[in-house]
């Protein structure tokens, strides 16, 4: 999927990451360049693994924290950083592994189309296929040709053969349904199906067809399996770039459940509170502690929740950055949060991949198999119950602090906080904004012990 280019000092992400010539004049250009001596290079890459496998984790973290990846190896190296594998594993271990999820997310696939026979047919659906109460709707579907060599970017058909129509409905849904959690899943179809138009469609990449029903074939399969969180609006802009970095659609598929690992708690939405409620909180803990100052203007306006940065924790800056610098930002904050023994938590599918059955036991690590973000934490002691605050809060607060002053001289309520954070979009330098979030992490810990010895 990825043509292999030439390293070069003066290339950008935008030679992989192609607009769509009508809309590259709405997008933010792209801050992200390949330097050499400080992107981790296809070279530096390779080289960083031993004879059978096993990954120099350090200095792959030191790499990316300094300059990004490559795009030309990105999905392999996100695979690491998002705890798929284990970086002590060696070449054959992770043949294994993948087999083994390639398998279990066919399996799941194959469920869901039993279920539902547009999974995996390149079709998108956008309108409901049953009631609220689970009854088949027979009139005719919405729904986008994967196939379709004529269909623009955007629209949709309409299906309007009765036999079609009828012959949408799985057999098991011909009548009632019962089963509220099937239930639940067909109804949220439609739904992903609308959202999976909608993201970025400014690329290339999502003018051809299959690539929208594998985004909207994993996206289904995870909101089947994920039976409490299901599906919410902004699952879609985070699975996207898997689906553009790995070929293979179980390879993206699981990088996505990783990273819903990280995420999921952002989807937890109930009547009394909001995902990001424990962000939020925190976000305005370090903002009073920080710049009193400012937090007590924001108060002062209504937004003392901290609810005008809830975009920016749901789908991680995606909005407020062209597609290439989110990449680069995303992969900068899992370099300095990463932990080299998250993979022992993560059940894995089958015992090809039991390692502790084996008898596998994680070695100690070093302190520099860590993230920088990480190892400040761990000197500190500051993990809760919940464990560290995500690196995450610091980077919205970088952006608050940056913008204190047109803050706290511009801002007369909640609109105008909206509008100046809206200006960031654009705007925002990934690299400066990590830098930010470690300093403000530094002097929010310092305060904190300051606090204690007082």
């Amino acid at each position: 999927m990825l043509r292999r280019h030439k390293e070069s000092a003066s290339a950008s992400d935008s030679t992989f990451y192609q607009l769509r010539a009508d809309c590259a004049h709405n997008v933010p250009d792209t801050k992200f360049k390949i330097k050499i001596g400080k992107t981790l290079s296809v070279r530096k890459w390779h080289a960083a693994f031993t004879h059978h496998g096993s990954l120099h984790i350090a200095s792959v973290l030191n790499r990316i924290q300094s300059g990004g990846v490559h795009p030309a190896i990105r999905g392999e190296v996100w695979e690491f950083l998002l705890g798929c594998f284990d970086p002590e594993s060696t070449f054959d271990d992770r043949d294994h592994i993948r087999q083994a999820r390639r398998i279990q997310y066919a399996r799941w696939k194959e469920q869901c189309k039993h279920m539902d026979p547009h999974v995996g047919s390149g079709k998108i659906i956008t309108a409901p296929i049953i009631t609220e109460d689970g009854v088949p709707i027979n009139d005719p579907l919405v729904l986008l040709e994967a196939t379709a060599a004529d269909q623009q970017p955007g629209s949709t058909t309409t299906t309007s053969n009765a036999d079609e129509s009828s012959s949408s409905s799985s057999s098991s849904a011909n009548h009632r349904l019962t089963d509220k959690h099937t239930i639940e899943w067909k109804l949220t179809l439609h739904q992903i199906g609308l959202d999976v138009l909608r993201t970025d469609r400014s690329m290339l990449f999502y003018e051809k067809k299959e690539n929208l029903s594998k985004l909207w074939d994993i996206l289904a399969v995870y909101a089947w399996i994920d039976k409490e969180v299901g599906y919410c609006q902004g699952m879609s802009d985070l699975c996207s770039p898997m689906i553009v970095l790995l070929n293979d659609e179980a390879d993206a598929f699981w990088c996505f459940e990783r990273l819903m690992r990280r995420l999921r708690g952002n989807f937890r939405c109930t009547q009394q509170s909001v995902g990001v409620e424990n962000q939020l909180q925190h976000l305005a803990s370090i903002i009073q502690v920080l710049d009193p100052k400012l937090h007590d203007h924001l108060e002062r306006l209504g937004g003392g929740d901290y609810l005008f940065a809830f975009r920016m924790f749901m789908v991680l800056f995606r909005r407020e950055l062209s597609f290439g610098d989110s990449l680069y930002l995303w992969e900068m904050m899992w370099a300095l949060e990463y932990d080299p023994d998250m993979f022992s938590t993560y059940e894995e599918s089958g015992p090809a991949t039991d390692r502790s059955a084996q008898g596998y036991k994680p070695r100690v690590k070093s302190t520099r198999q860590f993230g920088k973000y990480e190892r400040a934490n761990m000197k500190s002691a500051t993990n809760g119950v919940d464990g560290p605050v995500p690196i995450s809060v610091f980077l919205v607060a970088s952006v608050l602090k940056e913008n204190s002053q047109k803050l706290l001289q511009e801002a007369r309520g909640l609109d105008d906080i909206i509008r100046i954070l809206n200006n960031v979009n654009g705007n925002l330098d990934a690299k400066k904004a990590c830098a930010g979030a470690l300093k403000l992490h530094a002097k929010y810990l310092r305060k904190q012990m300051q606090g204690k010895k007082a």
